[in-house]
């Protein structure tokens, strides 16, 4: 089962070389911190302000871009495992009906699901949410 999550937090230290996300379970109170690279959480830190429009195309714009020539639709972000303190998720898209999953850094997954208005849903397995804040 998975459980639908909202970007709760980004925390963008300069002088770290690792950021900080928060998932944030919607309509409940479990949360849990993603570590990231600095150009990620740049990245999802200005989609996620208003009306906020790179003069060029990002490296996530360029995915949905590929993914639309394609035929296929983003749909969702999974984040499907957690091993040994990494995430491993998966960029869900829709082409003709069946469902494609793409595995991808949960940074980069999250940074793709941001790019849209609103943003893609976030859904994290029910597992993964119980190792995170267990």
């Amino acid at each position: 089962m998975s459980v639908p999550m909202q970007l709760a937090r980004i925390i963008i230290s300069e002088i770290s070389d690792n950021q900080v996300i928060y998932l944030q379970e919607v309509g409940g109170e479990r949360q849990f911190p993603i570590l990231i690279g600095i150009f990620e959480a740049t990245s999802i830190d200005r989609r996620v302000k208003e009306d906020y429009k790179p003069p060029r195309p990002l490296t996530h714009d360029l995915i949905v871009a590929v993914a639309e020539s394609l035929g296929a639709e983003p749909e969702s972000v999974l984040i499907s495992e957690l091993h040994e303190h990494t995430y491993f998720a998966k960029l869900q898209l829709r082409r003709d009906g069946e469902l494609i999953e793409v595995d991808a850094r949960p940074s980069d997954a999250i940074a793709v699901a941001v790019t849209f208005n609103p943003a893609l849903p976030i859904y994290v397995s029910e597992e993964v949410l119980r190792q995170a804040t267990g």
